[in-house]
């Protein structure tokens, strides 16, 4: 079972990122139940706007969706930025519509059998607002999901304490996250046996 992380924080590498941060502690639970895993920040790369597989000029998206076709589970990591997913998560899901026009022999879309989960972090309430949006949108381009395929942390309204400031993991947010990964590879494992039917 492979993991990929897309990390939708606004900051490159290598500034501190709390998305980074509750990603990692995902990828941490996945691993524990035997995952391979690998993480990609996407500010790091070159992802212009666009619905398309390529869109050209030093694009770097083929070789981001590449991996995302390779991997049994997709977590989706994100801030909220006014009661929104990033600017950047917005991006990845906009590329992924590409999928839809993307089929197998039986006319299936290529993201079926792989399954979605997400990470939310920020310091306003709205993490379930950001993760309905997100599901609708991974589920739309043929991800499948999990019971409580989100784990997320939000702060005080009004206030500067961001998440990779805690001293230690509040058990909620511990617990949400080993729920996540629990049923997302259980999910990838039973669709992995049993493929969903042609369309």
């Amino acid at each position: 079972m492979h993991v990929l992380s897309l990390v939708c924080t606004l900051n490159a590498s290598p500034a501190p990122s709390s998305t980074q941060v509750l990603s990692d502690q995902v990828i941490r639970e996945f691993e524990k139940l035997g995952a391979t895993s690998e993480t990609v920040r996407i500010a790091d790369h070159q992802v212009p706007p666009g619905i398309g597989i390529d869109m050209g000029g030093g694009d770097e998206w083929p070789a981001l969706r590449e991996k995302v076709m390779a991997a049994d589970i997709l977590l989706l990591a994100t801030p909220i930025w006014l009661g929104h997913p990033s600017s950047v998560c917005q991006r990845v899901l906009e590329r992924l519509d590409a999928e839809l026009s993307e089929t197998d022999d039986e006319g299936r879309l290529l993201t079926y059998g792989k399954v979605a989960a997400v990470a939310v972090v920020g310091n306003e309430d709205g993490a379930h607002k950001v993760s309905a949006d997100l599901f609708q949108g991974l589920n739309d381009v043929g991800f499948s999901l999990a019971p409580n395929a989100v784990t997320y942390w939000v702060g005080e309204a009004m206030h500067g304490t961001d998440y990779k400031d805690l001293d230690a993991t509040p058990d909620e947010v511990a617990s949400a996250t080993r729920a996540l990964a629990v049923n997302a590879h259980h999910l990838a494992g039973l669709l992995s046996a049993k493929p969903y039917p042609p369309s």
